[in-house]
């Protein structure tokens, strides 16, 4: 499964966003967050992390590869503490940009490879999505496309005039709603999008998200942590339902209870790393 996480305007906290999403992402499924924004990354910075493994090394392999391992993605990711596994982008935009121009190439790119995989979700900060950003070809490929915005006048508008766009640039475009404003039926109902969900203002639980803040404010324990799982849940049941004959008959999914970690991704600050270069 491969998941595109962008917004059309600003910077609506994606990046915090997206690592939420893998540190609560529900089931059996390991997920891996791809740290592709074409600005250039922040979570080597937030979390004190070398460059290497990461978003430069995987195209850099890739290259040489052509991308048909679909265990390169994996070999290339770092941890973050508490175990979730991450392909950290390089601070620089000219080095993120070099990159994702190897990365994003279709049904080839080494994310897709991955994202086939059974038991593997793959979850992409994209950025600011638009059809001249590189991470392009990764928004037309993906599973699913969550649109990230705050629900405010100036916001919206600009999410309004640039929708129709986008919504034929996935087949499952959804938006996710960030803070306070217009309530979530209204915003979907003039739209016309569905709202796969909203994360209310945690400042201290994006604190452990930027490698900050204590583990008492962790995703399982966080409000942003816990509407971070809901909004993981739903996309997954929705990903299930449209390739499984049986719709989510069958489809057993939890979420968390308070302090303990979905798929093993339960962030705590600046903790030691274990291990580099986690394979599946």
């Amino acid at each position: 499964m491969l998941i595109a996480v962008c917004s059309l305007k600003g910077s609506p906290g994606v990046t915090t966003l997206t690592t939420a999403l893998g540190a609560r992402w529900p089931g059996q499924e390991n997920p891996i967050v791809v740290e592709a924004d074409p600005a250039g990354g922040d979570l080597m910075a937030r979390f004190r992390l070398p460059e290497s493994p990461g978003l430069v090394s995987l195209a850099a392999a890739a290259r040489g590869r052509g991308g048909t391992d679909p265990n390169l993605l994996a070999r290339h990711t770092q941890l973050l503490p508490g175990g979730l596994r991450v392909v950290l982008g390089p601070v620089g935009a000219e080095q993120a940009r070099a990159a994702l121009s190897v990365l994003a190439v279709g049904a080839s790119s080494p994310l897709r490879r991955a994202a086939d995989q059974l038991g593997i979700a793959v979850i992409v900060d994209c950025g600011r999505a638009d059809p001249g950003s590189p991470t392009f070809p990764i928004i037309r490929s993906a599973d699913a496309m969550l649109l990230v915005a705050r629900p405010h006048d100036d916001e919206l508008a600009h999410v309004a005039l640039k929708l129709r766009a986008a919504q034929q640039w996935s087949r499952k475009p959804c938006l996710v709603l960030v803070g306070d404003g217009y309530p979530t039926a209204e915003v979907s109902q003039v739209l016309g999008i569905p709202v796969m969900g909203r994360i209310p203002r945690d400042d201290k639980g994006a604190a452990v998200l930027c490698g900050q803040g204590n583990g008492r404010h962790g995703p399982a324990r966080s409000t942003l942590g816990r509407a971070a799982a809901k909004i993981a849940l739903n996309a997954y049941a929705h990903w299930h339902a449209a390739n499984n004959p049986g719709g989510t008959r069958g489809l057993h999914l939890r979420l968390a209870v308070p302090g303990e970690p979905v798929s093993g991704a339960a962030l705590q600050p600046h903790g030691p790393q274990t291990r580099n270069g986690a394979t599946p």
